[in-house]
């Protein structure tokens, strides 16, 4: 098990999101993140069917599968990486999935609260 140097909202050492499917920016299953991160992938998310609906509505179809790229596509109940602009509108849309306050990444606080995180944290 890969164990992170980088930290969570929490404070804490950043918590492994999902390894089934694999996610992450660098594919290692934590939402880790650095300057090549354009998106932000950096919000622990507990998919549902109305997010990955809201998602595919706003040009973000992440429940097709594209295997020329890896990407077998998640579906509800599946935990990901999700880009945090996107984690962010699906709020303002009141579509926001639950997420894991432990494999979120601390720079998340850059757009969004800690609070706004509590409010739909799983744990």
């Amino acid at each position: 098990m890969y164990m992170s140097l980088q930290k969570n909202v929490l404070g804490t050492t950043l918590r492994t999101c999902c390894t089934k499917p694999l996610t992450g920016f660098f594919r290692n299953g934590l939402c880790e993140t650095d300057e090549e991160d354009v998106g932000s992938h950096t919000v622990c998310i507990k998919v549902t069917d109305a997010f990955l609906k809201f998602s595919k509505s706003v040009g973000n179809d992440l429940s097709t599968p594209i295997p020329q790229y890896g990407f077998m596509g998640i579906k509800d109940g599946d935990c990901w990486c999700l880009c945090l602009s996107r984690w962010k509108e699906a709020f303002d849309a009141g579509v926001a999935p639950k997420v894991k306050l432990e494999s979120c990444h601390e720079s998340a606080l850059e757009l969004v609260t800690l609070d706004m995180l509590k409010k739909y944290a799983i744990e």
